[in-house]
């Protein structure tokens, strides 16, 4: 897989878990009704993460949101934190490789800039998808404590009876798709990281150095060695010839026979 490809793919995926991550904050069906020993009722109760809600046989819902934040369970407050703060990295993430994906040009932006932003927001990635992972298993978590409490209270001394009394909750649709989105954020975020790696320059090539020699005028032979080398103002330079080396002087005071033609 190229490295455009999936960075681009990483992105779409990171994409569709966080707007996961926000239905599943928003839903109210995090905990519904157990109908196990009472499957015809006239009320369905289900509770979200800001409000509670009830539902009739007639269709009718009534729903009424939490008034209180110290009076709720430290257990819910821990989870809306951590399902706020998923959704707070989600957004810095988004907008980092926004501006990291190879496919957009942003002036003269160097890979080495583009593969640092896409590590950035990749862990961005990861750490959104863990924290809506734990937020939402934080609050199963308390469910099934609850629901296997409210079981054995219903329990009464008289010959194991249930009494059909207390309600109980079990897992809402919310809980699976936050973990869905969860986990799409998680798995987003690591391509990220791997797009990373095709994105840094390669440290392994060397930069081509031209050397000067240290003379100012250097005369070679036809066959590669060195003749001579002038240092100063004050040394002649000499032009190299199959018969041997003359001065510039030498040459001036004695014309050849080409001159004259």
């Amino acid at each position: 897989m190229s490295v455009t490809a999936c960075q681009g793919l990483g992105f779409v995926v990171s994409l569709i878990g966080f707007a996961g991550i926000i239905a599943a904050t928003c839903m109210d069906q995090w905990s519904t009704q157990d109908l196990y020993n009472n499957p015809v009722t006239a009320v369905f109760n289900y509770q979200g993460l800001w409000r509670s809600c009830v539902r009739e046989s007639s269709g009718f819902t009534e729903c009424r949101g939490y008034l209180t934040l110290l009076g709720l369970p430290a257990m819910l407050q821990a989870v809306r934190a951590l399902m706020i703060v998923g959704i707070v990295l989600g957004v810095f993430g988004i907008l980092v490789s926004i501006f990291a994906l190879k496919c957009i040009r942003i002036g003269s932006m160097e890979d080495s800039a583009k593969a640092k932003m896409t590590l950035t927001s990749g862990i961005l990635f990861i750490i959104s998808g863990i924290c809506g992972i734990i937020g939402v298993s934080v609050f199963a978590n308390m469910l099934v404590t609850n629901f296997w409490m409210s079981t054995a209270n219903m329990y009464s001394s008289m010959g194991g009876m249930v009494q059909t009394v207390q309600t109980r909750y079990t897992f809402g649709a919310a809980l699976f798709v936050g973990w869905v989105a969860g986990g799409l954020t998680l798995i987003g975020g690591v391509m990220m990281c791997i797009a990373c790696r095709g994105l840094t320059p390669d440290e392994s090539t060397y930069k081509a150095v031209s050397y000067h020699a240290s003379g100012q005028n250097v005369a070679y032979k036809p066959g590669g060695f060195k003749a001579s080398t002038g240092f100063g103002s004050n040394t002649r330079n000499k032009k190299i010839y199959d018969g041997g080396a003359r001065t510039e002087d030498e040459e001036q005071s004695h014309p050849t026979k080409y001159d004259y033609v």
